[in-house]
């Protein structure tokens, strides 16, 4: 009887693996793995927060129209770096729907993509999304970068970075609607 159960075992972990390495099944179950895994943010401590070296940033937006940054400099910003074939970009993308439909009068969001406008228009057609993306047509200011996707930045109006988070995270936590409420009375 032990035997039997080792071979079953084994047998799941191999169809487990192949599962993953196949890349028509290897996509989807990444993304439901971010999603059961993603958990709310992380507040940086005050002592330990970055700030932007500055606002000189050009974007441009999914319509090709040339946006300055400087022009949100007292806002509170949520800046995402993510793409349309990034698992655990897709993963946390709903959180952020959910959270871009409460709060975008409030906060600005600005969720930065390398890709072509059409690609990530389908994208955001195809999953019924209406988060605002843009393109870079300059380089960030510091210490923002998106070399690994996902990347988000949760900034106040003094331009400090409150929450760092690099990989998937559960955006619409009521932890992130508190973190954002704090911000906006300040």
């Amino acid at each position: 009887m032990k035997i039997f159960k080792n071979e079953w075992s084994n047998i799941i972990l191999i169809v487990i693996i192949l599962a993953l390495l196949i890349p028509q099944t290897r996509k989807p179950l990444q993304i439901f793995a971010n999603k059961v895994f993603a958990f709310s943010p992380e507040v940086t401590d005050e002592a330990k927060r970055e700030q932007l070296s500055g606002y000189q940033w050009t974007l441009e937006n999914n319509s090709g129209k040339s946006i300055d940054f400087s022009e949100y400099q007292d806002e509170v910003i949520v800046v995402n770096y993510w793409a349309t074939w990034c698992p655990p970009c897709i993963a946390e993308m709903p959180s952020f729907q959910n959270l871009y439909e409460d709060y975008n009068n409030k906060v600005k969001f600005f969720f930065i993509s390398g890709e072509e406008h059409e690609t990530v228009r389908n994208f955001l057609k195809e999953k019924r999304f209406s988060l605002p993306t843009y393109r870079m047509l300059s380089p960030d200011p510091k210490p923002l970068e998106g070399y690994t996707l996902p990347t988000t930045y949760v900034i106040d109006r003094q331009g400090n970075i409150v929450i760092k988070k690099v990989g998937s995270a559960d955006w619409n936590s009521q932890a992130m609607r508190n973190t954002l409420d704090k911000l906006l009375k300040s």
